[in-house]
């Protein structure tokens, strides 16, 4: 039995309300929560207690192992460089984005991303990380070789989330040939020909395996229980493919339509926190922040920067009118646990997990000052 811990005089972030006063943890659960402070309790000093965050699609490992064009860094090193920052903002729960399929962009070879998960889940045994890792495979279901590289997983029990992507262009993410010409053309450097000839090749290439290789997933997730992420959808078509595949979250539709049709449907419909920090999409679509003024806006993730996390929840509570910090919170906590079916963590509740996150706010920018995990404190 491990010792008993007191936190006392926190502004606790419950579901629905505010709640000063004290938790109590037990054997890396929560035991107890009360109204008012205790002698014997740590002082929180009136910072704000929140739910470990739960983080469902990040790609920021990838920054880590491939820092720089054809540079690999040691796996452990770069899981644990990641690790670090991810439990710095208050992630105790991290799906980690693994790329499945080759492409244009650069992409993985075979074996790359199996070798990541294993070094994860080697890291995870040995104690060296803080957060609780977790898989999250993005599948390029346009690309011939996705199916071959998923064929490294079929027996990982890691695998929490699968998401179905297709950044060809004039599908999803890129359906005008503007947005994609900046984001490869003036990137890569590629003149008129070449370019041409690259969007005839992605096109091609998704004509002929996409929807065989989203049906095959799909049916693969159905067998073993693994939660469905559809990406990037743009039309009532798309969502109604999703609901087909018994998608639960709807990652950055890049349309309002989507977006309302997604969240209507029941999926969560799951959106950038730098979205939500800058006001504006990176690459031109929606803003995850107009999403939340309708109503639309369930989860929201760090994708590329995990400070995002806990910094945007802060931002809707004071912008958009309709939400209270404990709603915005829960994007971040209850709601992503709830759509992957993790159901013992993700609010502060007697008998769940004593994941929990301190937060001070000076000004417009919040202070993560500790986190526990089961209780034991990790930063």
């Amino acid at each position: 039995m491990t010792p008993q811990t007191v936190l006392t005089n926190a502004n606790l972030i419950l579901e629905d309300e505010i709640l000063h006063g004290t938790i109590v943890v037990e054997d890396g659960v929560i035991a107890d929560i009360a109204a008012g402070t205790v002698a014997h309790g740590e002082d929180m000093e009136g910072d704000y207690l929140v739910p470990g965050l739960i983080e469902l699609h990040t790609d920021h490992l990838e920054q880590h192992f491939a820092p720089r064009p054809g540079v690999r860094w040691p796996l452990t090193a770069a899981i644990q460089a990641h690790d670090s920052q991810i439990a710095a903002s208050g992630i105790t729960t991290v799906f980690d984005c693994l790329r499945l399929g080759s492409d244009e962009e650069g992409g993985f070879e075979k074996g790359e991303m199996r070798a990541m998960s294993d070094a994860i889940q080697q890291a995870q045994t040995e104690g060296r990380l803080r957060a609780d890792h977790r898989i999250h495979l993005r599948c390029e279901v346009s690309a011939a070789d996705v199916m071959d590289h998923f064929s490294e997983f079929e027996d990982d029990d890691a695998v929490g989330l699968i998401s179905l992507m297709d950044h060809a262009p004039g599908q999803r993410q890129f359906q005008t040939l503007d947005q994609y010409e900046l984001y490869y053309k003036t990137k890569r450097g590629l003149s008129d020909e070449q370019f041409r000839a690259f969007c005839e090749r992605r096109q091609m290439q998704s004509a002929i395996y996409s929807d065989k290789h989203r049906h095959a997933l799909a049916a693969i997730c159905a067998a073993r229980g693994i939660a469905i992420a559809s990406h990037d959808d743009a039309t009532l078509d798309h969502v109604e493919e999703a609901r087909q595949f018994n998608v639960t979250v709807a990652e950055f539709p890049t349309s309002m339509t989507a977006a309302r049709a997604s969240h209507d449907a029941g999926m969560g419909v799951l959106m950038g926190a730098p979205n939500v920090v800058r006001g504006k999409s990176h690459s031109g679509n929606i803003a995850a922040r107009e999403l939340a003024r309708e109503g639309v806006l369930d989860v929201l993730s760090s994708d590329y920067v995990p400070f995002s996390l806990i910094y945007a929840p802060f931002i809707l509570a004071e912008e958009v009118d309709h939400i209270e910090l404990p709603d915005a919170i829960a994007m971040v906590t209850a709601n992503p646990a709830r759509q992957v079916g993790l159901d013992d963590r993700g609010r502060l509740a007697p008998g769940l997990r004593a994941d929990l996150v301190r937060v001070g706010r000076q000004d417009a920018i919040p202070v993560v000052r500790q986190v526990w995990r089961e209780g034991r404190r990790v930063a």
